[in-house]
């Protein structure tokens, strides 16, 4: 989802000493708030390994998902601004239980006046701002060819289908559904249409009732669609139909299986040109927008037929406005794919969209590299009015960005591809599992693209008001009324949603692999947990046990401080001098861990000629000790000597943290 460009650099160092003076902190009180028993308190796992989530963080051997696959077909009408059509899920109970009633997601109800959804921030929409949600024409259970009604009851953006017979463990069911529903203007935030001057934009997300997930946590996981938790489901393959007037261009996930039913001679060719380039190359230009010839029909309707496989979802986009480019995509062992960009007259030019398709295939290149291999074949990036979503391989982005917004907010949607459609967590009760980690892999996408060109991400350039970016952060976690990164994020205030759901995590996962565990180790680790999670269902501790046994340390004592606490770090020098009085035998040093969360940190001479001596304190330094005295080997006279020198640590108070050496 989209983020405030504002805070897209917030992963930056932290100065602040105004932050302190304005919490009160006084760099003088050697008093503290730490308590090693508290920090490094063991059985921080309330529960055993079992055989479905295993303690080292792996699947368990009789981990289990069930599964859905959709049969889709439906008609945009671009008069009455509706979508009707049907669906069959092949539903598919892979559980160890039978189950007497199923559950589907009704997100288009999140739309309808009296939505749960109005009532969680207080500010109602206004009436202009409604539609009537899902319009359920029938749904049936397919026996063969045989439709039987089943007894359903909705209830706000939910639907329980009421099962005559139980499905079965390792039972499959078939259900289809006949809706329709009326598109969102532009208030649809995540599915909607607006104007362009060459047409109207559609951008079709949330499009048809999905099954929930029953899992071997929570069983049916029925929580409302309310605005903020986004989206948890299965996988399944994806065989949809969408039928639009004869003008119009679809770009939707997966791939067009039946292009030369929908595009022209010319089109087929260039597609098959860009397959090959990794030069940007126009398969639709500006002066073709308007053109005839440029559809491979002047009347009526065309359907455009797409599958995707091993997905959670499917989205797309619709207009006579777009123009398209597409390039390909070099992905690791030789694999291909296919970036897209679709965008109208607004966007043109290379200052904004024209380089959309560039930003989108280093992005995926980028991410196969480092993490895990882009697994569709197509990835489209598509302009319009979400200004910043994601769906399986499709993200929808703002019209009017440009530049460095652009790349930014191009990366960091094709970036939920990783985070959760590859890994697959829960978003509607754990944002910080998508958002928080494909904020963290986009700080290193920015340092790689183009030798740096949009970098760092991270600098304090690209805050609010060009102050510091931790002030995202720092506020927030001093803030009494702060919620924690494990809040459900649907309980988690506006003014908290960014620093706690996006920034504070994914600063957190930057600690651990620059400061903690090591970029090495922290890597390995990573990648183990996608790629052992990849098409599965994480809870938080498999994350946090995966890292765990992956880098081989004991984090508790982070993700407690970090993730389920707002806890701060104040490490204080209180006294620096010669041992011994004598400057040869080197330099005794007395800090204090001032606040709740202990940290390892690096402590650096400064001596009189100029040179610089840095020595590395484990986080073992606090694991007894609230204060600390030890001595640094030196031989030469110093100046001055400095805790964290390069402000990486989340440190409340920097005023504290140098001494002139007597």
């Amino acid at each position: 989802m989209k983020i405030k460009f504002t805070g897209l650099a917030l992963l930056a160092v932290f100065s602040l000493a105004a932050q302190a003076q304005k919490h009160k902190i006084n760099p003088n009180d050697t008093t503290t708030n730490y308590n090693p028993a508290e920090a490094f308190s063991p059985q921080f796992y309330s529960e055993k390994g079992n055989e479905f989530h295993s303690a080292n963080g792996d699947p368990g051997p009789k981990y289990w998902q069930n599964r859905a696959n959709y049969q889709i077909a439906v008609t945009l009408d671009t008069v009455s601004k509706t979508i009707s059509g049907a669906e069959t899920i092949e539903y598919i109970n892979n559980s160890p239980d039978a189950l007497q009633y199923l559950w589907l997601q009704m997100d288009q109800n999140t739309y309808k006046k009296d939505a749960r959804s109005n009532f969680v921030t207080g500010v109602v929409p206004k009436p202009e701002k409604h539609t009537n949600g899902y319009e359920i024409a029938s749904v049936s259970i397919l026996t063969g060819d045989v439709a039987k009604p089943v007894k359903y009851i909705i209830t706000d953006a939910r639907m329980q289908l009421q099962l005559p017979t139980a499905l079965a463990a390792k039972g499959t069911i078939r259900i289809k559904i006949k809706y329709k529903y009326t598109i969102p203007g532009d208030f649809g935030n995540r599915t909607d249409y607006s104007d362009t001057k060459n047409g109207k934009i559609y951008e079709i997300a949330q499009w048809f009732p999905r099954m929930c997930v029953y899992d071997d946590t929570s069983g049916w996981d029925t929580l409302p669609f309310l605005g903020s938790g986004e989206f948890y489901l299965d996988y399944g393959d994806f065989d949809y139909q969408v039928t639009v007037p004869w003008d119009m261009i679809v770009a939707g996930s997966g791939e067009l299986v039946n292009p030369k039913e929908v595009l022209t001679a010319k089109q087929l060719a260039r597609l098959d040109a860009a397959r090959n380039s990794d030069k940007t190359i126009m398969i639709r230009d500006l002066a073709e927008v308007n053109e005839l010839t440029s559809r491979p029909v002047n009347k009526g309707t065309l359907t455009w037929h797409f599958k995707m496989f091993n997905t959670r979802d499917v989205a797309f986009g619709a207009s006579k406005a777009y123009i398209w480019d597409a390039a390909r995509v070099n992905l690791p062992g030789g694999k291909k794919s296919l970036a897209m960009s679709v965008y109208p007259v607004e966007s043109y030019g290379n200052d904004a969209w024209g380089r959309a398709t560039e930003y989108l295939k280093k992005s995926i290149e980028y991410f196969s590299e480092k993490w895990f291999v882009y697994p569709y074949p197509v990835a489209i990036n598509e302009a319009g009015t979400a200004g910043g979503m994601e769906y399986p391989g499709i993200v929808f982005d703002g019209i009017t960005d440009k530049g460095s917004v652009l790349y930014w907010v191009t990366a960091h949607e094709i970036g939920h591809n990783w985070f959760p459609m590859i890994v697959g967590s829960n978003e509607r009760r754990f944002a910080w599992m998508d958002e928080g980690f494909n904020t963290f892999i986009d700080v290193y996408a920015s340092d790689a693209f183009n030798k740096g060109e949009f970098a760092p991400k991270r600098d304090s350039e690209y805050a609010p008001n060009g102050g510091n970016p931790a002030d995202e952060i720092i506020p927030s976690i001093l803030d009494p009324a702060s919620p924690t990164i494990m809040t459900a994020p649907d309980a988690i205030a506006e003014k908290y949603r960014h620093p706690l759901t996006y920034y504070k995590p994914a600063f957190g996962l930057v600690l651990l692999r620059e400061q903690i565990l090591g970029k090495e180790r922290f890597d390995y680790a990573f990648r183990n947990y996608i790629n052992k999670w990849a098409y599965k269902h994480p809870q938080p501790d498999d994350f946090f046990r995966s890292m765990e046994n992956g880098a081989g340390e004991d984090l508790s004592w982070f993700w407690k401080g970090w993730f389920y606490n707002n806890w701060i770090s104040d490490i204080a020098l209180i006294e620096a001098k010669y041992a011994g009085k004598d400057a040869s035998q080197g330099i005794s040093i007395t800090a204090v861990n001032k606040e709740k969360l202990p940290m390892p940190f690096t402590i650096e001479v400064k001596f009189k000629d100029g040179t610089k001596k840095r020595s590395y304190m484990p986080v073992e330094t606090w694991l007894q000790n609230t204060r600390i005295t030890f001595t640094l080997p030196t031989t030469q006279e110093a100046e001055s000597v400095t805790i964290d020198p390069d402000n990486a640590l989340p440190d409340a108070n920097r005023g504290n943290n140098s001494l002139k050496v007597k």
